[in-house]
């Protein structure tokens, strides 16, 4: 720090006619350490100015920089942070709060020393010195006031040393000097002989003095005397003081024997007192009523108040066990023998209360012959089964819940005390419920299946989609052998985008389609709070809303990685006791397909908003994720159908002997969409619906263009141009917004295919003129003016006129009516367009009549030559040819 301090010295203060007396090696304090030096420094030249320097390293680290200053009468406070303890931080307070961080204590204490000298010497403003030792703050003479820093001397020295040193004269001393100095004229031309003359008055001064001295004796041996009396008296306290210390020396030695004795009794006070509080909490805590032991050892179970009485007593006797005993308790006689008592209560009220559930609540069922299940309380469970079966309901479990549940404090003191007790009685329900919702399942579903199936045998008569010879059986087993035959038909098992246009009213229409939806929905709707009502149940009778569990009572039963919580319990005993629906959905869908597979539009609807509401209700239930493994089975399923309708697509064939018209597929299209946009009216997986309409509009594009290129007998223009304009029309009715680019590009195709067929349908009418006037043009692309083309020997007026005179109206009707039976013959009706291709040719052949008329006025000005007809006979022709037909 020497050489630092001499290096500042030399180089930034000492060319400022500055001297350095405090420096502190400092960075900011809670930031990145970035270090500086503080410097306390006074001016050389008066007057005198005190301040606090700033001084850093330059970035490249060769030499020292100046960065800011402070005076430092603008500092107000100095806070040390810390008086008692050592502490590197300290603040300075100026127009605003600098915090700092020394690099030592003994730095920081160096640096607040050398301020507060240079305050009390300098300022006439105290700086507030705070947190700061008092070891610190060496005072000046009181006599001492501090002088402005107009008035103040230059500071003799260039350090803390000289500073200390250096002791200012009083103003007394100064005008005592002063008057010595005017006394002698060369006081300051000759110092020596000033001195020299001071010299010799000091000792006549100190003469005087020993001369006072001696004259004094006197006074001094009197005070010497007196000195001596009052030693003599003192000694005399000091006698009696001691006696007065023997006297209480007894008294203490008293006071510390009952002193003794008040401590040996309060200690046997406190004993009691603790002895009599352990004796309280044993007693209040450990022991169970006699009230209570009788309702656990033969409590009624049966009756409401009997109940009530053994939960009482038994969340008593679990009190009584889980009571947290303290240290010895454990080793008192009587705590053990209490806590005996307890055990032996314990398992004889777990024991009786298990028979009690296994052989009165719970269920008494005989297996033989398959007679159906039979609850104790009178629920008999197959006696309304063919009534729910027939409405197609599934019995409801309201009431052997509701008489369960009042024992669902006991069974949750069951799953505290015996753990395994409880997991029996968890196994015995799961595995009378699994059974009876077995068949219970079984039989609706086949129901649903009957009715189902009944759908088209309703409409038809027979089972089967067109015509087929499969007749439905009565025994309910056999619905899932059910077989579509007429394989020889042509049509397929279930209805395509192919045949959709030939359905007639024995097909499946959209009756059939709506009472399968209302089946499939009713299926869905019974299930739903059938489960929900079970899983609720099973939660608050056995107590599963917790996180936190031991053992899962079904993991001995269940081939499944043992839960971590009570939900994994509770989705576990779902799966056990419901453990056919998700086989009894999937095969119910299956049928639905095979019956007809636009069923998995209605199915994928239904299925996604059971999904949805299940999910909302609780995403982690069982109906949630049962649910959720039978929609990926019907979205499979829907993907298969529009794969389907692609395929057969593909497969097309059309007649060589027939007009193409409007391909099957086209108007089955249009079906598909009508109904599929009635189903999927505001549904949640519209998604899937859009994606499938790409794919399938795509592939209508794609084979239409194909049939369109193979088909003989109708032209390709008007294969596309029908078809498209009934898939336009189609999709603008709609208004399909995810079909919205395949719409305009429909559009465009039937434009320019209308286009393209009336060009090459109507040709060149008046062909001869047609090639004449492609010669004069020819004459004029080659350079020859306009009106010099009729002097041409092959374009000349006689040779035009000889041209036109080959078609007068009568022929050019005639011809027309033939083109309007060659174009009748390839339009079909259902699309209507005769009358539109019709007027497009009348267009096109008054744009060739008028390009005509053009190059005659231009290339054969006033020769007078017009066509043999008018644009008005030309009207006249297509208009009564089209009323003609």
């Amino acid at each position: 720090m020497t050489a630092i301090k001499h290096a500042l010295q030399r180089d930034i203060f000492t060319p400022n006619d500055e001297r350095l007396l405090g420096i502190v090696n400092v960075c900011k304090a809670g930031k990145k350490k970035k270090n500086c030096f503080l410097c306390a420094t006074v001016t050389t030249e008066r007057p005198v100015q005190v301040k606090v320097v700033k001084v850093k390293k330059s970035d490249k680290g060769d030499f020292y920089k100046r960065q800011q200053t402070w005076e430092l009468r603008d500092l107000t406070q100095v806070d040390a942070k810390d008086a008692s303890k050592e502490n590197p931080e300290f603040d300075l307070h100026f127009e605003k709060v600098y915090r700092w961080l020394a690099s030592s204590t003994a730095e920081k204490n160096s640096f607040i020393s050398c301020i507060w000298k240079l305050n009390q010497r300098y300022l006439r403003k105290k700086v507030e010195f705070v947190n700061v030792s008092a070891q610190l703050l060496e005072e000046l003479p009181k006599a001492e006031e501090s002088v402005p820093s107009d008035e103040s001397q230059s500071v003799a020295g260039g350090d803390e040393d000289a500073l200390d040193d250096y002791q200012e004269l009083s103003t007394r001393e100064e005008t005592d000097i002063e008057s010595m100095m005017e006394m002698c004229e060369y006081a300051i031309s000759n110092a020596e002989a000033f001195a020299e003359q001071l010299s010799k008055e000091l000792q006549v001064l100190d003469g005087a003095n020993i001369q006072s001295i001696m004259a004094s004796e006197k006074q001094v041996n009197i005070l010497m005397q007196l000195l001596d009396e009052a030693l003599a008296e003192v000694d005399t306290i000091e006698g009696k003081l001691s006696s007065y210390e023997e006297m209480l020396q007894s008294v203490k030695e008293q006071m510390d024997q009952i002193s003794q004795s008040n401590r040996l009794i309060q200690i046997s006070n406190t004993n009691n007192g603790k002895l009599l509080d352990e004796i309280q909490f044993l007693v209040n805590y450990m022991d169970l009523s006699k009230g209570h032991i009788k309702a656990l050892q033969d409590g009624d179970l049966t009756s409401p108040k009997g109940i009530e009485a053994c939960i009482n007593a038994s969340e008593a006797l679990l009190q009584c066990m889980n009571v947290a005993l303290r240290p010895g308790h454990d080793k008192l006689m009587a705590v053990t023998q209490q806590q005996l008592l307890f055990a032996d209560l314990r398992d004889t009220f777990a024991r009786r209360l298990t028979n009690h559930l296994n052989n009165v609540l719970f269920v008494q069922y005989s297996t033989i012959c398959g007679l159906p299940f039979t609850v104790i309380q009178g629920h008999d469970q197959s006696s309304t089964l063919s009534q729910h079966t027939a409405e197609l309901t599934l019995p409801k479990h309201n009431p052997l819940h509701r008489d369960l549940l009042r024992y669902a404090k006991l069974m949750e003191w069951l799953k505290n005390t015996h753990r395994e007790k409880y997991e029996g009685l968890s196994r015995t329900y799961v595995d009378y419920m699994s059974r009876l919702y077995e068949r219970e399942i079984k039989d609706f579903f086949e129901v649903a299946k009957i009715k189902m199936a009944g759908t088209t045998k309703e409409a038809k008569g027979k089972f089967g989609l067109h015509g087929s010879s499969g007749k439905l059986t009565g025994s309910t087993s056999s619905l899932n052998k059910l077989t579509v035959q007429g394989s020889n038909s042509r049509r397929s098992q279930s209805s395509s985008l192919l045949d959709m246009g030939n359905m007639s009213a024995s097909d499946l229409d959209v009756a059939d389609r709506t009472k399968f939806d209302k089946i499939f929905e009713q299926v869905l709707s019974e299930l739903e709070p059938l489960c929900l009502a079970e899983q609720d149940f099973i939660s608050k009778f056995f107590k599963l809303q917790q996180h936190p569990t031991i053992t899962p009572p079904l993991a001995q039963n269940i081939d499944t990685p043992c839960p971590q919580s009570e939900k994994d319990m509770v989705r576990l005993m779902m799966n056990k006791i419901f453990q056919s629906i998700e086989t009894e959905l999937n095969s119910l869908i299956a049928l639905g397909d095979k019956i007809d597979s636009f069923n998995s539009l209605y199915m994928l609807v239904k299925m996604s908003h059971h999904v949805w509401t299940a999910e909302n209700v609780d995403p982690a239930s069982y109906l949630s994720t049962t649910l959720g493994n039978v929609l990926v089975t019907v979205k499979r399923n829907f993907d298969k159908c529009i794969s389907g309708q692609i395929r057969q697509m593909e497969e097309v064939k059309i007649s060589k002997k027939s007009k193409v018209g409007i391909l099957l597929f086209v108007t089955g299209f249009e079906e598909f969409a009508e109904l599929a946009e009635t189903i999927f009216r505001n549904a949640e997986r519209r998604g899937d619906l859009d994606k499938a309409y790409v794919k399938l509009i795509r592939a209508v594009f794609m084979n239409v263009e194909k049939v369109a290129s193979e088909s003989q007998k109708t032209p390709r223009d008007v294969v596309m141009m029908e078809n498209f304009h009934h898939i336009f029309s189609t999709l603008s009715r709609l208004k399909i917004s995810c079909l919205d680019a395949e719409r305009r590009e429909a559009k465009h195709k039937y434009t320019d295919h209308l286009q393209s067929y009336v060009i090459n349908s109507l040709g060149q009418p008046l062909e001869k003129l047609n090639h004449f006037f492609e010669g004069v043009e020819a004459r004029v692309a080659q350079g020859v003016r306009e009106e010099e083309v009729s002097y041409q020997l092959a374009f000349n007026k006689q040779e035009l006129r000889k041209v036109i005179k080959e078609y007068p109206g009568k022929e050019v009707k005639k011809g027309l009516d033939n083109l309007y039976k060659k174009v009748d013959k390839h339009l079909c009706e259902e699309e209507s367009l005769l009358q539109v291709v019709w007027h497009s040719m009348q267009d096109e052949f008054i744009r060739q009549y008028k390009h005509f008329e053009d190059l005659i006025g231009r290339c054969y000005p006033g020769s007078g030559i017009t066509m043999e007809f008018t644009i008005q006979d030309m009207l006249e022709y297509f208009s009564s040819i089209a009323q003609s037909h």
